[in-house]
């Protein structure tokens, strides 16, 4: 038998004499990569200069105490590390994996700003909890003392599950309405997999089932259970439904068999991600693969679609989006990301028609340039006259962003208060509407966001519920 050769793997400056590696034990990698691991979010969180003005802290919507998290990490004090993570945001996880950090803790880091190259606060934010459910420091909710009082939520999505959080830890006994088949919503179905792995989404929503939450799934409200009934059910409601009515394109031939809207088609491929019949992906409708993708769009939902179908195998992508790079709303990391695995964006474009008649075989694209500032101070696209062309499609996705549902009139509620906008018009300090007892938050509210700004509303939300319930309690026993 030929001599063992010995190789050492050197982790942390500790040298570590194994076998060849096709004989190494399994725990003997996951101990290397642990070590390997750790190492380097603490080299990361020792970047951390512990300034005075903590500006990754100021532009987190959830305010979250970064620099302490950080500092504890450097010192290898993880399970500290990630009891302080928690105590402001209930999935740093989740928000470690999909938060735009380029534009907010990352962005705004003092190290970045001088020139240094930013802490990647997410990356640590997500390894921290990754390693306190592994390790078993993530404990399962337990309300000191159950209470008598209910709570709707309606929307299963990312602020409904912050809420149910908050509410279920005060003991309160809560319902989550949603129409879907499993909960998470656009965590769920409409961010990808690559992105958000489902088993960490799924993970959260188990540990508010045994912690007693109740999930009424494949519930319309207004169709198979009214608002009004919701209402009778329960001592408060939260309307926490998100926003999911696509904006469309007005262009000749936008109805035509190929153009698809962005939601559709992220829904199609994370529902096979879990096992399920899509029909509409297996015939192809709803599946990039061997086609020439043309995606409509420059927001984040956008680089979700253009980077999926990349990975379906699509024969080219390309995004087309009416201003230019440094215009576009969504995030430049995601940019980035999406030109490395082989997408081209087409700048200062936009649609004007699209060819093939019944089957779309091409978008008719018109050139723009930036004129004057709008209203909000960014320059306004405008099209450059005969400059016109067609870009060759087999499937082309719109994702131009979301609006609100006409939920007074879905539900049968002309008093249910919205704006303008169509949004559920309530206070954005405790979320209450103009009905006693029911609050709004999250995208129903403030319009198409981000994950964590309807964390924070549905975290807010719910000790605004708390305090009315309360409030509600003590007038009782004062009636009495």
């Amino acid at each position: 038998m030929a001599t063992e050769k010995m190789l050492r793997f050197v982790t942390l400056g500790k040298e570590m004499p194994e076998k060849r590696p096709a004989e190494l034990r399994a725990h003997d990698f996951h101990e290397i990569y642990r070590e390997f691991a750790d190492a380097k979010a603490a080299e990361q969180a020792s970047r951390c200069s512990q300034c005075g003005v903590p500006y990754c802290q100021s532009h987190c919507p959830l305010h979250n105490n970064i620099p302490d998290w950080l500092r504890l990490t450097a010192q290898g004090r993880l399970q500290e590390a990630y009891e302080i993570s928690q105590a402001t945001n209930t999935f740093p996880e989740i928000c470690g994996r999909i938060c735009p950090q380029d534009r907010l803790c990352e962005g705004n880091c003092v190290i970045e700003q001088s020139g240094h190259g930013t802490v990647t606060i997410g990356a640590v934010e997500k390894y921290i909890t990754d390693t306190a459910w592994e390790q078993g420091w993530v404990k399962p909710i337990r309300p000191a003392q159950e209470r008598g009082e209910s709570v709707g939520i309606i929307g299963a999505g990312p602020g409904g599950l912050a809420a149910a959080d908050v509410l279920r830890r005060a003991g309160v006994q809560v319902t989550v309405y949603d129409r879907h088949d499993r909960a998470g919503g656009l965590l769920t179905y409409g961010i990808p997999g690559f992105k958000l792995e489902k088993p960490v989404v799924m993970r959260r929503i188990a540990q508010l089932e045994e912690a007693g939450v109740t999930f009424r799934l494949n519930c319309n409200v207004g169709t198979d259970i009214s608002f009004d009934a919701i209402r009778g059910q329960h001592d408060a409601v939260l309307i926490a439904t998100g926003v999911y009515k696509a904006r469309d394109i007005e262009a000749p031939g936008v109805g035509a068999q190929g153009i698809v809207k962005a939601l559709d088609y992220l829904t199609a491929s994370n529902r096979k991600s879990f096992g399920d019949e899509v029909p509409a992906f297996d015939n192809g409708a709803l599946n990039a693969a061997g086609k020439r993708v043309v995606v409509i769009g420059g927001g984040d939902t956008a680089m979700d679609c253009v980077r999926t179908a990349i990975r379906q195998g699509a024969t080219s992508v390309k995004c087309l989006y009416r201003r230019d790079r440094a215009n576009m709303p969504g995030s430049q990391r995601e940019v980035q990301n999406a030109e490395e695995e082989g997408v081209e964006f087409v700048w200062l474009s936009a649609p004007k028609g699209f060819t093939g008649g019944t089957v779309v075989d091409g978008v008719i694209v018109q050139r723009m340039r930036l004129g004057a500032p709008d209203a909000s101070g960014r320059q306004s696209p405008e099209v450059i006259e005969g400059g016109d062309y067609v870009e060759p499609a087999d499937l082309v996705i719109q994702a131009l962003g979301f609006e609100p549902e006409d939920l007074p009139l879905l539900w049968g509620v002309p008093e249910l208060p919205v704006t303008r906008w169509g949004t559920v018009k309530a206070d954005f300090q405790t979320h209450a509407t103009a009905l006693p007892g029911v609050y709004a938050a999250g995208d129903i509210q403030r319009g198409a966001s981000l994950v964590v700004w309807a964390i924070r509303d549905g975290r807010e939300a719910a000790e605004a519920m708390l305090a009315w319930l309360a409030q509600s309690a003590g007038a009782s026993v004062a009636a009495e």
